[in-house]
């Protein structure tokens, strides 16, 4: 005997093709994402480049996020112009969490922008052709971010990696930006 179930019924058989087709589907660098996103507790570091300000949040913790340390990083990544303050996407900060993972460090990201008001958006808008009108920034769902110690270029072929938004790259500037809308590059 193998061990194999001699009566597999033909549905059980066909339970076991799909489950089988399913999980070889899914991308190796994917599975290290879902593994990360299982963990007990998701922490993440930011300094915000305008305000000095620092902050290492546990945001997930016991299967939920936790509201205190959610205002926290919405404080955080406000604009800094105007003092406003919007919800960040949990999606946001759940890529951010895989992102930072990738590089093993303890290192905080610098938060170049975070939330826009429309007020600084369009401010923006005007002083530049790279702002967008309908910006991810204005909706909570899109940082500009770097990683001190760690290539830029290795932190957008990271976030590039993961297919989870959209991913700009801006070497001039020094920071790469992501955003959980529709994947696409630039």
């Amino acid at each position: 005997m193998n061990g194999f179930p001699h009566s597999l019924s033909r549905r059980g058989f066909i339970t076991l093709g799909l489950i089988t087709a399913l999980t070889s589907a899914i991308p190796f660098e994917t599975m290290g994402a879902v593994r990360k996103m299982i963990t007990p507790e998701r922490s993440l570091s930011f300094y915000n480049t305008h305000t000095g300000e620092k902050l290492r949040s546990t945001y997930w913790c016991q299967g939920r996020y936790v509201p205190g340390a959610l205002a926290d990083i919405n404080r955080i990544l406000r604009d800094h112009r105007t003092g406003d303050i919007k919800k960040i996407d949990t999606k946001l900060l759940d890529l951010l969490y895989v992102l930072h993972g990738e590089f093993g460090t303890g290192d905080p990201f610098h938060i170049i922008s975070g939330y826009r008001s429309p007020k600084t958006n369009s401010l923006l808008r005007k002083r530049s052709r790279g702002v967008a009108k309908n910006s991810m920034h204005t909706c909570g769902k899109a940082v500009d971010i770097r990683l001190p110690g760690r290539k830029l270029e290795n932190l957008l072929t990271a976030a590039v990696e993961l297919k989870r938004g959209g991913v700009g790259y801006y070497p001039e500037s020094e920071f790469i930006h992501v955003d959980v809308g529709r994947v696409r590059y630039w």
